[in-house]
């Protein structure tokens, strides 16, 4: 079973994270050429995009997968709370 600060982690999205860990030491413009996107991502008014990713994996030393796996997380977490009643009516399907 996952721990509950995974949950709160997905609820939030990378951009909470890495301003966690990253934004206070390194600030917005440790990313050349992306200091704009960057800022809306840490305010989370903006996904973690395949190009940020690809330049936070390499500032972080951790690589873009784990950024976007998070963004991803986050997406679906998103349409799943807000689908729910709908998705709750659609009969499953059974072997025949």
């Amino acid at each position: 079973m996952l721990q509950g600060s995974f949950w709160v982690t997905v609820a939030k999205g990378p951009g909470r994270v890495l301003w966690h860990i990253w934004a206070i030491d390194f600030g917005t413009t440790a990313v050349p050429g992306a200091s704009q996107m960057l800022h809306r991502i840490l305010s989370e008014r903006a996904a973690m995009t395949p190009e940020m990713a690809v330049r936070v994996g390499k500032l972080c030393g951790n690589g873009p997968r784990i950024w976007l796996a998070m963004q991803q997380a986050h997406d679906l977490w998103q349409v799943e709370r807000n689908l729910s009643r709908q998705v709750a009516a659609i009969p499953m399907m059974r072997a025949a």
